[in-house]
């Protein structure tokens, strides 16, 4: 699972972009208590979710003319113009070359090769979100993708990932991890669109997880705060449960209840 030792090439943020901050912020909330922490303009009014005073998200307001709303995954790199150029030589795209944001770090944004976007962050003042793998903040990622093998290609060319497969009763499922990492250090799995009919409207994405502690508590939420239940709750033996939602305005994320450790 994730850590906030933040490995080259591992999820170091989470943001969402959206067209109307104030309607999501309510819904965040309510179903995993956190609070707004608004940026001043220096920051072009660039805001935080924060839970105990810990950051666990950012937020910004994108207009919908300017992107679908949706949340972005930034990997760690401890060089983004060097990520850039190994970006467009694995033959994806970029959407914003690497720039300074003040003291804070460098980011770029960009497309994998089948055209999925994501960002990468090069820390400076800002280390990364302050608490990860635990109830209310980022437990995992996922990217749903037509190819799973050119995805592996693509991102271990980029960021030196190692994967490996689990198989389960229902079929299996691939796992990622940093360069030199192990299974211990996985952190994000790669899922065929092939086995996801609800994502065929919406295409290929990255999905940040947040750990919720009781699945249904939060799931009996969602639609009297707004949002929409898009894959009803799954139970997975030696894993936990999943679900995945929408905000309000058509943001798509997921939550994971992890099963508790068995006594003994």
């Amino acid at each position: 699972m994730l850590n906030t030792r933040y490995a080259a090439g591992a999820p170091i943020w989470v943001d969402l972009g959206t067209p109307d901050p104030e309607r999501v912020n309510a819904f965040y909330r309510s179903l995993f208590g956190w609070e707004f922490q608004s940026g001043g303009p220096e920051v072009g009014g660039y805001s935080l979710y924060q839970t105990d005073g810990k950051t666990v998200a950012g937020v910004m307001t994108v207009a919908a003319e300017q992107a679908p709303p949706a949340w972005m995954i930034y990997f760690k790199t401890p060089d983004a113009d060097a990520t850039g150029k190994a970006v467009e030589q694995a033959g994806g795209g970029t959407v914003y070359e690497a720039m300074d944001v003040g003291d804070l770090g460098r980011m770029g944004v960009f497309t994998d090769a089948q055209g999925v976007g994501f960002a990468v962050w090069q820390p400076g003042t800002n280390k990364g979100l302050d608490l990860v793998d635990a109830p209310n903040s980022l437990v995992w990622t996922e990217l749903c993708t037509p190819d799973i093998e050119a995805a592996k290609e693509f991102y271990g060319s980029v960021f030196g990932w190692g994967s490996s497969t689990a198989s389960f009763a229902e079929g299996s499922y691939t796992m990622v991890h940093p360069a030199g990492g192990t299974e211990d250090d996985m952190f994000g799995g790669l899922w065929s669109l092939s086995d996801s009919p609800e994502e065929a409207e919406g295409g290929p994405y990255w999905i940040p997880y947040f750990q919720v502690a009781d699945m249904d508590a939060v799931l009996a939420k969602v639609e009297p705060s707004g949002g929409t239940v898009r894959v009803a709750r799954m139970d997975l033996a030696g894993v936990g449960s999943f679900a995945k939602l929408a905000d309000p305005c058509g943001a798509r994320f997921a939550l994971m209840q992890p099963e508790a450790p068995s006594a003994g």
